[in-house]
Formats: C-alpha cells, sequence, structure tokens
C-alpha cells in the first residue's frame, strides 16, 4: 500500500521555511540557497537533515538530495520516493510564487552512473538562486554513502560559501503546530505510564525483597516493557520508541547529563535518578525523577528546594521570554541557598521535538533567543556530589538529585506540564521501618542478626498504603461522584421537563376516498368477497350492501371445514384489542362504532348445473386477503425501518489509486443473505465497502460514534467495527452497527483426526496461522494509521483493553466484555455490544451476595427514557476490577443483593423528578443510604416498595393487560373449538372420560377424609393427577 503524504502541512511548514529564511537575520537572511543531502546510516538517530524531512514529509527519504532555492524546489532522489513525492509536486506549477510556495521541480536518481547530469541541473539551480554564492547548509551532519560522498564532491568543485544554518532552521521548526502537540502530549503520556507503572512499581519490588539488581539490567528491562501494550496508554507499539537507552544511577555515582549510560553497579537504596524518554511518531519527549529510600531530613529538604525552583522556571517559561532571562531564576540560588550554586547543574534545560536536544535552544546565562508559543522544552534541575552526614558506607558519603519534564510554552500562564507524574517527597520517597524496631523479644533479634535477616525491611511505601486502603480511597471517590451525580441529574430533568412526548396515533387507511372509486366487478354486484389488490382493500357483503375494508384494519383470519360448510372468520383491529407491546390502543376517532369480527359460510356442495362449489369464492379470498396482508406488512415494516433516518451526506471519492485500502473483508450485518467478501475504501470524508457482486455500502466519518480495532490476539476474527451516531440503511433494514472482519485461522476442527504434538503438519500449520495472525494485524495497523493521518485524527480507531476485560452475557451467550477509552465493547459475537461511557449515568450490580458465584450488572443512562441495559452472569471475580475501572472512569457505581424493578424505577423517575430527588435521589440504591436507617425487620425489597410505590393507575393498566391477554387466549380457544382447527392435538374422548371418573373418585375421598377430620387438606404433594377445571369468578 503507497504511503500518503499530508500535502497541507507540507505546504504550511515549507510556506514557514521560506518567510523565516526572507525575514532571516545575521546569515541565514543572507544565504542565497539552502543544502540538504541525506545518506543511509542507520547508526544516526537525531540528524537536522532528518529531522527537516520528518518535519515536512512525514517520513524520512534516505539517499536524497534537497535544494531550497529562492523561486523553485529541487528534490534528487531515486523513483520510488519521487512517485512518493509527486503527491506534493502535484497542482503547484506556476502558481508557487502567488501563494508564497516555490515550485516543485523532481528529479530521479540514477543506479548505475554517477548522476552527472542531474548534478549538473541541481548546481544550475544553486547559481540561478538569489546571488548564487552563499550556500545554507547543516555543517554537523556527515552522513556515509557512495552517493552522498559523489555529490559532495561536485559541490565542492565549484567555489560556493558554506554558512551553517543548523539554528535558524531549527528555530523556524521550534514552535510546534496543534498536531505535532498532538503527538508530543502522547509522547509524555507513554513516558508517565512507564516511569510509574513499571519503573516505580519495580524498584519498590526490589527494595522490598532486598534484590541485587544492576543498574544495566534494570534499564533493560524498562526497553522492553514498551513492548508490552500495558504500558503505552493505548499506543500501537510500532510507533514507540526509546528517545535514549534509560539512564538509572546510584550509590554515590552520578552524572547529571543524558549523554551518559547506565553502569554495571548494582542499586544502592538511597536516592535512585532515573532518566528515560519515550519517542512516539518521531517526536520527542522527557522525564526525570529521583526515588530516595529512607531519605534524611537535609535529603527531603533538599529535594524540597529543587521543586521550587522548578516552579519558578516554570512560571519564567512564558511566550517571549529571552532564554537568559528565565536563566535568571539561578538569582533564587543566590539568595536562599548560595551554597549550592556550585552544585547545581549548567544549564536548566533545552527545547525538544522531532530532535531530543536542540542545542541552539538551551536554557543558559548566554542564549539570547525568544520563546514562542507552542514551544517544547526538557526543564531539567538537579543537585550533585551534596554531602550525606548520617553515612554509614562509602556509597552512601555523596548523593545526586535530579528533576525534569516535558513541558509547552503558553501564551500567558506558566508553561503546561506534559509528564503528570507526581513529584512530592511523599510521592517519590520510600520509608522503611525496620522489623527488629517493633520486635518484642531481643533474643529473636540476636539471632536474626547472625542470620544476617535484619536487613530485610517491611516496606511502608505509598504503594502499601494504597493497598490497605484503596477501597477507603474508592469509597470517598464514589461519594463525591454521587453527590454530583445527584445535582447534574436534577438540573438536567427539569430543563427537559418541558418537553412533552406526543404519541403517536394510528394511522388511518382510508380504501376510498368516493363512492365512485368502488370497483365496478361481478363479484361486487353479486355479493361475493372481493380484493382489490390495487387499493389493498377487501369488500365484504354487510347487510346486503357491499363494504370495503382497508387491509389494515384486519387483524387475521382463519378458515376451518366443517361437515358441508366451509367457514370464514375475520377479527378486525378495534380499542380493547392488543396491537402489540409499543403501539397501544391509539385510534384516530376511538369513540366510533368497530366491528370486531365477522364470519361467513359457505356450501361445500355442488349446486345443480354449477361448475365450482359455493365455498370456493371463500378459498380464493383466505388465500389472496393472507398475500395481499403479507405484501402491505412487509411495506408497513420497510417503512418504519425508514422511519428516524437522518440523510447522509454523499461520499466524496478520492480518485487516487493510493487510498488506504483492505481487501478479503467480510461484512457483517450482511447484505444479503448469504456473506459475501469485499473490499473497504477509504475516501475524502468517508469509507466505502463494495462486495464482490457490486453492492455499496458508505460510511461517513462524521457519523461515525466510536471507532474500534479488534485484533486478533486470542480471536478467531479481526475486526474493524463502527458504531454509528445515525442508523444507516442497507439490506432492507437499519444499522446503528456495521463492522468489517475476516477470519484468522480454522473456526472448526476436526476432532476425528489424530492429535499428536509432534505432527509435522500440525506444527506446519500453527506456524503458517502465527505468520497469517502477524500479517493481518500489520495490514490492519496500516490501514488505520493512514485513515488517521488522512483524517487529521479526527476519527481515531480505539483498541479494547484486553486486560480489564470481563466475561458476561448481555444478550443470550456468554461473552468477552472489555472497555476501550470510551466504551465497553464486544465486537466479535453478533450482535455486537457497545455503550459509550459518556451516556451512563450510574452503575448498579445487582445479587451481589457471598454465597453466589455470579452477579449482574445494570447500566442506566443520562436519557431516563432509554430502556436500562443489563449485563447477566458476570463472575464474582471480576467485581473488584470493574469497580475499579468504574472508578477510573468517574463513573458512580452502587450494589445490592437484590434485583430490582428497573421499569417501574425508571417510569417513577420521570413522572416526579423533583420528588424523587427530594427523597436522596439515587441514595435508595446505596447500602449505607436510606436502608440503613431503617427497621432492622424490614428486608431491603420492603424498603424499595416504599421508596418506589407505583402509582393506581399503574396497577390498573396491569390488569387491563392482563384481561385483554385472557380474553384474547379465550377468543382463540373458542375459534379452535367451534371451528375445529386442524392444529388441535391432545387425547381422545375416552382417556378424558376416564380421567374425569379418577378425579371424581378422588374428591369423593377427600371429602369423607375432610367430614371426618373436620379442616381441609389438600391432596398429597407427589401425585401428579389431573384437577378437574375451576370456573374463575369475576
Amino acid at each position: 500500500m503507497a504511503l500518503s503524504l499530508d500535502r497541507e502541512a507540507f505546504s504550511r511548514r515549507l510556506r514557514r521555511l521560506y518567510a523565516s529564511w526572507q525575514k532571516g537575520e545575521d546569515e541565514f537572511g543572507g544565504v542565497d540557497a539552502i543544502v540538504v543531502a541525506v545518506g543511509v546510516d542507520e547508526e544516526i538517530v537525531y540528524a537536522k537533515s532528518t529531522a527537516l524531512q520528518t518535519w515536512l514529509f512525514g517520513y524520512e527519504l534516505t539517499d536524497t538530495v534537497m535544494l531550497f532555492c529562492e523561486e523553485r524546489a529541487l528534490f534528487l532522489a531515486s523513483r520510488k520516493k519521487v512517485e512518493f513525492l509527486k503527491q506534493v509536486a502535484q497542482g503547484k506549477g506556476g502558481d508557487g510564487a502567488a501563494n508564497g510556495l516555490p515550485a516543485v521541480t523532481l528529479l530521479v536518481r540514477e543506479k548505475n552512473e554517477s548522476n552527472k547530469a542531474n548534478f549538473e541541473k541541481l548546481l544550475e539551480a544553486l547559481r540561478g538562486s538569489r546571488a548564487g554564492r552563499r550556500l545554507g547548509v547543516f555543517a554537523k551532519d556527515k552522513f556515509p554513502g557512495e552517493f552522498v560522498r559523489s555529490w559532495n564532491e561536485a559541490l565542492s568543485k565549484e567555489s560556493f560559501e558554506k554558512v551553517d544554518v543548523s539554528a535558524a532552521v531549527a528555530l523556524a521548526m521550534a514552535a510546534k503546530e496543534e498536531q505535532e502537540l498532538a503527538l508530543v502530549r502522547k509522547a509524555a503520556a507513554i513516558t508517565s505510564e512507564l516511569f510509574t507503572k513499571f519503573f516505580k512499581e519495580r524498584v519498590m519490588e526490589i527494595v522490598d525483597a532486598d534484590e541485587k539488581v544492576r543498574h544495566s539490567k534494570l534499564a533493560e528491562a524498562v526497553e522492553k516493557a514498551i513492548e508490552e501494550k500495558k504500558f503505552l496508554a493505548g499506543a500501537d507499539p510500532s510507533a514507540v520508541e526509546m528517545c535514549y537507552p534509560p539512564i538509572i544511577q546510584s550509590g554515590g555515582n552520578y552524572n547529571l547529563k543524558f549523554s551518559v549510560v547506565s553502569d554495571k553497579s548494582h542499586m544502592h537504596f538511597g536516592a535512585i535518578t532515573c532518566s528515560m524518554g519515550i519517542r512516539y511518531k518521531s517526536y520527542c519527549s522527557n522525564l526525570v525523577r529521583t526515588l530516595m529510600v529512607d531519605p534524611s531530613q537535609d535529603m527531603q529538604d533538599h529535594y524540597s528546594f529543587l521543586l521550587t525552583l522548578q516552579e519558578v522556571l516554570l512560571r519564567e517559561l512564558r511566550h517571549g521570554a529571552r532564554l537568559c532571562d528565565v536563566y535568571g531564576v539561578m538569582d533564587v540560588v543566590k539568595k536562599q541557598r548560595p551554597e549550592l550554586l556550585g552544585k547545581i547543574t549548567k544549564n536548566l534545560g533545552f527545547a525538544m521535538g522531532i530532535e531530543f536536544r536542540e542545542g541552539s535552544l538551551v536554557i543558559n546565562s548566554k542564549n539570547q533567543q525568544r520563546l514562542r508559543k507552542g514551544m517544547v522544552f526538557s526543564v531539567n534541575v538537579g543537585l550533585s556530589e551534596l554531602p550525606n552526614r548520617e553515612a554509614k558506607r562509602p556509597e552512601e558519603r555523596s548523593y545526586a538529585l535530579f528533576l525534569g519534564d516535558t513541558v509547552m510554552v503558553d501564551e500567558d500562564g506558566p508553561a503546561v506540564v506534559l509528564t503528570s507524574v507526581k513529584k512530592k517527597v511523599k510521592n517519590v520517597g520510600i520509608f522503611l521501618k525496620n522489623e527488629d524496631e517493633d520486635e518484642e523479644e531481643p533474643d529473636k533479634d540476636a539471632a536474626e542478626d547472625l542470620l544476617g535477616r535484619s536487613s530485610r525491611a517491611a516496606l511502608l511505601t505509598e504503594r502499601t498504603r494504597n493497598e490497605l486502603t484503596a477501597e477507603e480511597k474508592r469509597r470517598a471517590h464514589q461519594k463525591e461522584l454521587a453527590t454530583q451525580l445527584n445535582e447534574d441529574a436534577r438540573r438536567r430533568l427539569t430543563e427537559q421537563r418541558g418537553e412533552q412526548q406526543t404519541q403517536k396515533a394510528r394511522k388511518s387507511n382510508v380504501s376510498y376516498k368516493s363512492a365512485a372509486l368502488l370497483p365496478k366487478e361481478p363479484h361486487v354486484r353479486e355479493m361475493k368477497i372481493y380484493i382489490d389488490k390495487k387499493y389493498e382493500s377487501v369488500i365484504m357483503p354487510v347487510f346486503g350492501i357491499a363494504t370495503p375494508f382497508h387491509i389494515a384494519t384486519i387483524k387475521n383470519i382463519s378458515m376451518s371445514v366443517e361437515g358441508d360448510y366451509t367457514y370464514l372468520r375475520i377479527n378486525f383491529f378495534c380499542p380493547g384489542s392488543a396491537l402489540g407491546r409499543n403501539e397501544g390502543n391509539i385510534f384516530p376517532n376511538p369513540e366510533a362504532t368497530f366491528v370486531k369480527e365477522i364470519t361467513y359460510r359457505a356450501s361445500n356442495l355442488k349446486p345443480p348445473g354449477e361448475s365450482t362449489v359455493p365455498a370456493s369464492n371463500l378459498q380464493n379470498a383466505f388465500r389472496i386477503i393472507k398475500e395481499v396482508q403479507k405484501r402491505y406488512k412487509t411495506r408497513e415494516a420497510e417503512e418504519k425501518e425508514k422511519e428516524g433516518i437522518v440523510k447522509q451526506d454523499s461520499l466524496v471519492i478520492n480518485l487516487n489509486r493510493s487510498n488506504p485500502k483492505l481487501k478479503d473483508l467480510y461484512i457483517r450485518p450482511n447484505i444479503a443473505q448469504k456473506r459475501m467478501q469485499g473490499a473497504l475504501e477509504a475516501h475524502v470524508n468517508g469509507f466505502r465497502f463494495t462486495s464482490v457482486r457490486g453492492d455499496k455500502v458508505d460510511i461517513l466519518y462524521n457519523n461515525i460514534k466510536h471507532a474500534v480495532f479488534q485484533p486478533c490476539d486470542g480471536e478467531m476474527i479481526i475486526v474493524l467495527h463502527f458504531h454509528l451516531k445515525n442508523a444507516i440503511m442497507f439490506g432492507k433494514k437499519r444499522h446503528t452497527d456495521v463492522q468489517f472482519y475476516t477470519e484468522v485461522g480454522e473456526i472448526t476442527t476436526d476432532l476425528g483426526k489424530h492429535q499428536h504434538m509432534h505432527d509435522r503438519d500440525d506444527l506446519y500449520a500453527e506456524q503458517m496461522e502465527r505468520e497469517m495472525r502477524h500479517k493481518l494485524k500489520t495490514a490492519f495497523k496500516n490501514f488505520i494509521e493512514k485513515v488517521e493521518a488522512l483524517t487529521k485524527e479526527e476519527l481515531e480507531f480505539e483498541v479494547p483493553f484486553r486486560e480489564l476485560g470481563f466475561n458476561g452475557a448481555p444478550y443470550r451467550s456468554t461473552c468477552l466484555l472489555q472497555p476501550t477509552s470510551s466504551a465497553l465493547v464486544n465486537c466479535t459475537e453478533w450482535p455486537p455490544f457497545v455503550v459509550t461511557l459518556d451516556e451512563v449515568e450510574l452503575i448498579h450490580f445487582e445479587r451481589v451476595q457471598f454465597h453466589l458465584k455470579n452477579f449482574d450488572l445494570v447500566i442506566v443512562y443520562k436519557d431516563y427514557a432509554r430502556k436500562v441495559t443489563m449485563i447477566n452472569a458476570i463472575p464474582v471475580a471480576s467485581l473488584d476490577p470493574i469497580k475499579e475501572w468504574l472508578n477510573s472512569c468517574d463513573l458512580k457505581y452502587t450494589e445490592g443483593v437484590q434485583s430490582l424493578n428497573w421499569t417501574k424505577i425508571m417510569k417513577t423517575i420521570v413522572d416526579d423528578p423533583e420528588g424523587f430527588f427530594e427523597q436522596g435521589g439515587w441514595s435508595f440504591l446505596e447500602p449505607e443510604g436510606e436502608g440503613s436507617e431503617a427497621e432492622p425487620g424490614e428486608s431491603e425489597s420492603e424498603l424499595e416498595d416504599e421508596t418506589f410505590n407505583p402509582s393506581e393507575e399503574d396497577e390498573e393498566e396491569e390488569e387491563d393487560s392482563d384481561e385483554d391477554y385472557s380474553s384474547e387466549a379465550e377468543e382463540s380457544e373458542y375459534s379452535k373449538d367451534s371451528l375445529g382447527s386442524e392444529e388441535e392435538s391432545g387425547k381422545d374422548w375416552d382417556e378424558l372420560e376416564e380421567e374425569a371418573r379418577k378425579a371424581d373418585r378422588e374428591s369423593q375421598y377427600e371429602e369423607e377424609e375432610e367430614r371426618g377430620r373436620g379442616r381441609k387438606r389438600k391432596g398429597p404433594p407427589g401425585r401428579g393427577r389431573p384437577h378437574p377445571p375451576k370456573k374463575k369468578r369475576k
């Protein structure tokens, strides 16, 4: 797949480079052209030449010469690179000068020849740019390779004067755009995660277990940790690398620079300095912290002063300030702690970006450059060779303290810290407490000293304290959330109170607007049943009058044969008959007189002289009414599906062949009955899926609520899932969830085949499957990266956190539910499950009891009219991890031992929101809430009934619905019995009579027994005799 280039970013940045060159002061403004040559060298990580390429194109282009002349820019590269660069050459032409951009000329490098002709063209362009004498170059960049060497030779033969413009170009690139700042923020977030979740935890484990670990080994472990997703804050591991090998120092040997490496000495439990930086998509970040094990008061004082100094420094880093003025914070050291002047680091930080350290933008006493909004700095302050008066061993005699963060220069306020790792003494201090201080038996102490075990220490760190009080901290946070939740919900419901929902009346279907439209068919004149397919009406004789009924008024029809007659029974919709759960009995004119049912009878005997039996008309009518009814219902269902569909914008097709594309994908739900493969292609404003049959499904970027990428780790399919804001129509149905997937391995396995662990075929198949998984994962990741670049990060794909996943049954079957950064999803099973966390009001855990293995989870939404979502059968072991995750997402959760009637609860809230919140709002779910103040004899369910007592109207409605249901059931029984339907099955009359006789005998025996005992008794529980039916009194 071809690489894409952001043309807008290229144009914007090239314009900025030329603007700073034209306005340039000193030597930069005096150069006639800028020359940049990049060779091939894997060892060179940071160079101004490659940084400029990455800034302009987004990629490094090896063996490439770039010339920036006054009126045009020339690029000499290989054929493939020229194809890539054609994206920026298109559409420039001669209009470059008008919009501040030079015309772009591309030259293809020849492989086997000396490129003399191309070099001559480049040199000619240099001579023609301005005066053609002074060239701006990056003096420090020295690349090896035959191509660069031959270009340098050709250039040295000419009498050009070379000027180093590294500092000027660095200044032009220093102020970051929002797109660049987003990458720096992500890099800083990953650095913070890596330090907090891996390095700090590992150091505390080492101290706790009194392990002997070398600095170099620990640094290697940190480098390996970036391969694990859990430390990468959801980033793609392939886009993450270290800026430099982590530097870990302790035990008196300190060098507070970023050019040193971790030595092989064992870690000493004193002051442990750690420097690490993550580079994400070519943009750097940096973090420096000092962990102090059992720090003395002197060490704590020095560290607190360092913190104060950094805070003053951040306040000085403002837009427009000079770097030498920022260095003026050293006056604070002179006034408050003059004895530390010789021990503080020489410079206090440097600018960062694509290069880790920009040498021309260092915070020292001589630098006159001014700060600009959007610049990113690594601010580092340190104290070295500090004496330790309490030292007992040589390695403890001196220590160093080092503190650093990645910060962004802001326009008004102080610099914004991007590496949000806590740095107060209580956060970086590891306080030990020796066991022998608390021991009461001195003999045991002596024995332990002899055994050399007294050095073992019980670690009383922030980590262990957190473990002890994790539940308490969660509860405190949940209390804050509960107060905020009730306030927000009350305000929201009060605002929505005025909006009344209007019930939709049942559509009135008129057969004919006038009597003249009535068909003049013989059947109508002969008073026979006639079906008018055009107007979808049934014309029936009623009291000798042809009466039309629209097909929509017919509820159901049934036909039966009894003896010599055929009966056709037609039931109609009328007030009081159940229309369905959601429709309700709403008619345009409910006071009118309605026909409930009509029954027609016709003879099965053929009269003399007639060709057909009279009953044939009823049979034909039955068949045709069924057909018309089916057609009408299908059309109505389609119209209902289309209701509420938001009209989407048209897809803008990008005719460029280099569009991001994935082939051989299946779509769910299927377009047709049989699943079909197709290709998914990203265009200007959306995706288009084209099946092999030619069906097209368009999904626009602005209609995507969640884009989820489910890798194939532990799954049999790899999925791209789109949860949409507004439903789209395809396959005659509306869909809010659309996914594209491909199968990774064999979903079915032949169990009959003889299995052997060393079977060559099996081993080969496993190896092929592993390769296939890796290949698919790479293809999908490349597609996602290109789409994100194409949409300028507006569409971001979320990857579920599998380690936070838990099993549950949102529908009928159990599946693995996994959180993403903004939702809870399951994409592998169908139907999919997607819940947006921003729409959730609170989570309630039901059936949480010690003796139960499972519990249920209820999701209540901020829109109280929306039905709650329930996830059943979640293992109890997942309860704590789910609570921790919800707490971290600032979501309120409650728990209880019983299942609640959520339909009634939500109806009560919506009917009277003010009364609900006056009674305490959602606090009724809290176990310590209103329930704890009640009498001990009352159960939780009784309290719920008191809090949420459904109105009498609700009860009446329920009784009515029950009556409707029973009457409908009785009607159906009547129709079956009276008309003798074919579906009737059961025992014959002889068996029924025998059972009735047995029942009479047993009831007689019971009556005698009751007279003898003088009280009523029920029949024995083990006997399964049929009871005679009893009439229900109303």
